[in-house]
């Protein structure tokens, strides 16, 4: 799925992710808060972050670096997944929360994504993290379930909320693999 091109919005800058970054991504990573709902661990050590910016370096999956255009030092990332959840992820420095750059982010990218033979893309969030959620509705997903998993590597009980985007005209279908997947699922009003 590697198909970068660098996304520049009013501004940010997405770009793919160097080995000039490590510093960055541990200040980012290593925050307890901002790592509240991120799928692992706070990272300790500058040597983790190296080895995590391997990991994505060599990943299949699609990340980017969110930067300022001032600096073009990263404060955050976003990912669509080369699985077939096609699943968006995102982290921001707690200090650009509430400012409107996920959100910036992820319409720059789906813009970006529609250009692509993707017929949907699905992202979740806890409950427990509406904000989230918010970024989702504003680039125009919609809630499709929610689902509870005992999440891992934190094994905690989470509720999730699933949310979609049809790409190329793709209405009707929804991605069930969690609701098949997890026995507690239902359908909120939302």
């Amino acid at each position: 799925m590697q198909q970068y091109n660098i996304i520049k919005t009013k501004r940010l800058i997405l770009r793919k992710f160097n080995k000039d970054d490590t510093k960055a991504l541990f200040t980012l990573l290593s925050d307890n808060e901002v790592n509240t709902f991120l799928p692992m661990f706070p990272l300790n050590s500058i040597d983790e972050a190296e080895e995590y910016l391997n990991n994505i370096i060599n990943s299949k999956d699609l990340t980017y670096a969110i930067c300022l255009k001032s600096n073009n030092i990263p404060i955050g990332y976003i990912k669509l997944s080369h699985d077939e959840s096609h699943d968006l992820g995102y982290a921001v420095r707690k200090e650009y929360w509430n400012q409107g750059i996920t959100t910036e982010a992820a319409a720059a990218l789906i813009k970006y994504l529609k250009t692509l033979d993707l017929p949907y893309i699905t992202a979740t969030h806890d409950i427990k993290n509406p904000g989230s959620g918010e970024v989702m509705k504003k680039v125009g997903m919609k809630y499709k379930y929610s689902y509870e998993e005992q999440w891992q590597p934190k094994n905690i009980k989470v509720i999730f909320r699933m949310y979609q985007f049809d790409i190329n005209n793709n209405k009707g279908y929804v991605y069930k693999k969690y609701w098949d997947k997890y026995p507690v699922h239902f359908i909120e009003e939302i």
